[in-house]
C-alpha cells in the first residue's frame, strides 16, 4: 500500500485554506468550502471540516478532535541561506514563529513554525 493523500481535520476550515494557500503558497485544485485540496507531486494534501468526517463515520469514536500535535509536515530546503529565507517569509506571512532555523541533535539545520490549528511543521536543510 501507498499513501495517495493526507487529509487534516479542522474547526477552522477558512483560517486553515487561507494558511496554506496564501501563507504557504500551496495552489488550491478543488474548494468545496468545507473541504479544501491543495495541487501537488505524488502525496495529496487535504484539509477537511471535521464535522464533515463525523457526519461519514461513527462520530462517537472518530469525530472528536486529538489531542497533542496530530501530525506535522517537513519541508525541504536547499541550503540554509533558503532555510532563512523560507522561515522569514512564512513567519512574516503570518506562521506562528516556534524555533528559528539553527542546527538540531539529530545533526540537521532545521527551523519550525505553527499552522492555526497548532500543528507545528518544519523547515530543513535536505
Amino acid at each position: 500500500m501507498q499513501i495517495n493523500m493526507l487529509s487534516v481535520f479542522t474547526e477552522q476550515i477558512d483560517a486553515m485554506r487561507r494558511f496554506y494557500a496564501d501563507v504557504l503558497g500551496m495552489e488550491v485544485g478543488a474548494d468545496l468550502g468545507k473541504y479544501v485540496e491543495f495541487e501537488g507531486v505524488g502525496v495529496r494534501f487535504a484539509l477537511c471540516e471535521r464535522q464533515v468526517m463525523s457526519e461519514a463515520v461513527d462520530a462517537e469514536r472518530f469525530g472528536k478532535p486529538a489531542t497533542g500535535r496530530p501530525f506535522s509536515l517537513a519541508f525541504a530546503c536547499g541550503d540554509a541561506d533558503e532555510l532563512a529565507s523560507e522561515y522569514g517569509r512564512v513567519t512574516a506571512a503570518g506562521a506562528e514563529a516556534v524555533r528559528p532555523p539553527g542546527d538540531m541533535p539529530w545533526g540537521q539545520r532545521a527551523a519550525f513554525f505553527a499552522d492555526p490549528d497548532g500543528n507545528v511543521h518544519e523547515l530543513f536543510v535536505a
